[in-house]
């Protein structure tokens, strides 16, 4: 539909704010006015994810409207049982967040719906697990979790815990897009329906529940527990459960940068609240000189990602998400084969655009890993799977943009749990005199230089999406045949291939040294993402390999218009 049209009915409708509409015919600039309408917002890897604003392309109480009123409707079609096991709702500290988490326990409690949603902000982990824990049906998680402060989102959750897959993702899609009117989105009245028992608020006994657990899955207390630790939430959810956990854990040497402690849903001083990128470590590194911290930990708003810095002789030194995964794959399996606690039919997963490493390491303990495709929903989708068939107990999961979770007790990616286990992993190893930097480099003199670049291109709009979809068909149709003396060996389309995962659209390209490449569309954000992996026992020519393959590919890319 064109854009205009959208415009207009947005115009038309009855249900649309009058001065929503004033602010809307003020909008001077055309392509402006054309990226807030030219598509609806879709679900992607992690659900539905935007700019802030009016229009069908962006995050609002409308866009939010239908998208609940479509998973309502999906409940609704379950039957009574379903409808009162309720939806668990939760909300991190972004702008409008909470007014989108109590617009959706108005439409839910509405179509009779029982819901539970949270007292205040809390952490996607958490809600995660209160699914579980209450026997819910379904779960939304109101965040945009590292997307600068423009953006706000909402992760859909299943019954397992795990966010939805495609099956229960396009029955809401096809209830959604059923909506004609925002005149059929039904909305109750909350306080109505708390005193009448259909809405429910969850207080700090939850909190208390998921904490307990947490500090059961610690491994090794022979630890040193005055271990300097610099922590930042990014101004998020993390601050208090974590702080607890850790100060339960018997740690004493706890240091919170006080200019991020507290929620800001404008992220003052980190503007780009994402711990991937070393930019966020500006203050935690400003702290840890200060105390001279020996390892630095953060976390992004709604603490399901966690990502590390360690000091070196040269100061701190970043960790990135394949490294912090081998480091906490090689520490779980060997302390716990020592305590003969591994399990026989043992799993770890990860996503296929993550590094082989770890796949060494867990050989070494007769340990099998999976893959699957990009997101969490995949990777617990296969810890669901294993909880029906007993055919594997998950022990791990995570993908290389520093989403981790230990255990299948939370069916999603854990920074609260994960930053327990890697301060628990730091100040094991400090006893014996190691970093985790040592301790990594030892994994590189057992197992080889696995080394990895990430990198993306940002494209914007309608002509960002036209261009990245020709990029997508230009290196599925004429890949890369050979850099510098390494040739392609196999391509994987997992759009096309039988892969044994869903169709999605993921290039993967081998080359005949053993290094490897992939290519795909991000699913939250403007942005095509290029993964590459090497491996060699000399760590100057994985470099170089490295090197070499982004070379390339942004040299191809740069050429696709």
């Amino acid at each position: 539909m064109d854009y205009k049209i959208k415009y207009k009915e947005w115009l038309n409708s009855s249900y649309i704010d009058e001065s929503d509409k004033i602010e809307l015919m003020n909008v001077q600039n055309e392509e402006l006015l054309k990226d807030m309408f030219f598509k609806d917002l879709e679900f992607g890897t992690a659900g539905l994810r935007g700019k802030l604003g009016l229009g069908t392309n962006r995050m609002n109480k409308y866009t939010v409207s239908k998208a609940v009123q479509g998973l309502s409707n999906v409940i609704v079609k379950r039957g009574a049982e379903a409808m009162a096991k309720g939806v668990v709702l939760a909300y991190d500290v972004r702008h409008k967040s909470d007014e989108f988490a109590n617009i959706a326990a108005s439409i839910l409690t509405a179509s009779g719906i029982k819901v539970y949603i949270f007292d205040g902000i809390r952490s996607t982990p958490l809600m995660s697990y209160t699914i579980r824990k209450l026997g819910a049906i379904s779960g939304i998680m109101v965040t945009a979790s590292h997307n600068p402060k423009e953006y706000n989102g909402m992760k859909v959750y299943w019954e397992e815990g795990a966010q939805i897959l495609d099956n229960i993702g396009n029955e809401i899609l096809d209830e959604t897009y059923n909506i004609k009117d925002l005149s059929e989105v039904k909305m109750g009245d909350i306080k109505k329906a708390e005193a009448e028992g259909l809405l429910v608020v969850l207080g700090e006994e939850i909190d208390a529940e998921y904490e307990r657990d947490v500090l059961n899955l610690s491994i090794h207390d022979d630890i040193d527990k005055d271990i300097c630790i610099v922590y930042t939430p990014l101004n998020g959810t993390g601050n208090k459960p974590v702080q607890r956990i850790l100060k339960e854990r018997g740690f004493t040497n706890i240091n919170v940068v006080e200019e991020q402690e507290n929620p800001d849903p404008d992220f003052t001083t980190v503007g780009y609240p994402n711990p991937e990128y070393t930019e966020a470590f500006e203050y935690s590194i400003k702290l840890g000189n200060e105390l001279d911290a020996d390892i630095l930990i953060a976390n992004d708003p709604d603490a399901d990602r966690v990502a590390s810095m360690v000091k070196d002789e040269n100061g701190y030194k970043f960790i990135d998400g394949n490294q912090m995964g081998a480091l906490l794959v090689n520490y779980i399996l060997s302390e716990r084969s020592k305590k003969n606690d591994l399990p026989a039919n043992g799993a770890i997963v990860k996503s296929v655009v993550t590094g082989d490493l770890t796949k060494a390491i867990a050989e070494k303990y007769d340990i099998e890993v999976f893959e699957t495709l990009t997101g969490f929903k995949n990777i617990c989708g296969k810890a669901n799977e294993f909880a029906k068939t007993g055919k594997n107990q998950f022990v791990f999961g995570f993908e290389e943009s520093i989403g981790y979770v230990y255990s299948d007790m939370i069916r999603d990616k854990d920074a609260i749990n994960t930053t327990m286990i890697i301060a628990e992993m730091a100040a094991f190893y400090k006893k014996q005199g190691k970093s985790l930097l040592d301790v990594l480099q030892d994994i590189y003199n057992e197992f080889g230089y696995y080394l990895n670049n990430l990198f993306s291109f940002e494209l914007e709009g309608i002509e960002g999406k036209d261009r990245i979809d020709r990029i997508m068909v230009e290196f599925r149709n004429n890949p890369i045949r050979k850099i510098v003396d390494i040739e392609l060996e196999n391509t994987v389309d997992f759009l096309k291939d039988d892969t044994g995962n869903p169709k999605s659209n993921v290039l993967k390209f081998y080359m005949n040294d053993g290094s490897w490449y992939a290519i795909r569309p991000s699913g939250t954000e403007p942005k095509i993402k290029i993964y590459i992996y090497s491996k060699d026992v000399e760590k100057e020519r994985s470099e170089a390999k490295v090197a070499s393959i982004k070379n390339a590919v942004e040299e191809k890319i740069e050429s696709i218009y």
